[in-house]
């Protein structure tokens, strides 16, 4: 049995463990409510262009939803871990941390080493989607219209892309073209010559790249930093749990 000086020395330790551990755990409950935002922000604000590139890009936000929700719930076990000061939760909540830790560390990878492929697959969708624009609603052409439309763009390259489309030969550049929609008619935009100065010249694509870039940093950002926080709650989990353990050996 160890003397009462020890254990005196080992109850302090414990408590501050346990105090830093709550704090991590609510720090981290809160990365996962931040997680989930990101994931409904990007079905919302990114749907326009996931919807333009392949199948599996699509389930990008569907992921980081499902994330933050697992991150919200091991959170909140966490801090139920650490109150009760119970080992065996505290070594499952620190095999949860690694297990997060290291899906979401390949997932980051995985992004980054594939990245030029999710560009080159955009472009070959987009020039697709245009080949087969119509006017009408549908997903793609609803997609290439807010495309054009809020970045100010037109065409993959340039505006002259489009003289290349079946829909140019009956109706022309797309209206979504047009840098003031009262100053363009059908007539206008079937004119190579009059459309020049009535819609944007510049393509779409580098602007996309950009928004895309921009945007997908700030999702790549979050995760990563989710990620590397994890390290820290591993390491505290798993001394708590052994400083629990020789406070209860010693008192033996």
């Amino acid at each position: 049995m160890a003397s009462p000086s020890r254990r005196l020395q080992t109850k302090p330790v414990i408590t501050c463990l346990k105090s830093i551990l709550l704090i991590y755990s609510f720090v981290f409950w809160f990365s996962g409510i931040v997680l989930l935002a990101v994931g409904i922000w990007g079905k919302v604000g990114l749907e326009v262009y996931f919807s333009l590139l392949n199948e599996k890009a699509t389930n990008v936000p569907y992921v980081l939803i499902g994330t933050g929700t697992v991150v919200v719930l091991l959170g909140t076990f966490g801090c139920f871990a650490t109150c009760r000061g119970s080992t065996w939760m505290l070594k499952l909540y620190a095999m949860f941390l690694t297990l997060i830790f290291l899906v979401v560390l390949v997932a980051a990878i995985v992004g980054f080493v594939f990245r030029h492929e999710i560009k080159d697959s955009f472009k070959n969708n987009f020039e697709a989607a245009m080949k087969s624009y119509d006017g009408t609603k549908d997903e793609r052409s609803k997609a290439v219209d807010t495309i054009q439309s809020t970045l100010h763009c037109c065409g993959v390259s340039d505006y002259t892309d489009w003289n290349r489309t079946a829909y140019y030969k009956q109706k022309g550049i797309p209206m979504s073209c047009c840098k003031s929609l009262g100053n363009c008619t059908i007539d206008d935009l079937k004119n190579p010559a009059i459309a020049k100065g009535k819609v944007y010249e510049h393509g779409c694509f580098r602007l996309v790249i950009q928004t895309m870039d921009s945007k997908m940093g700030i999702v790549a950002g979050i995760s990563f930093g989710v990620a590397c926080f994890q390290l820290g709650g591993i390491v505290l989990a798993c001394c708590l749990s052994r400083s629990i353990t020789n406070n209860q050996y010693e008192m033996v």
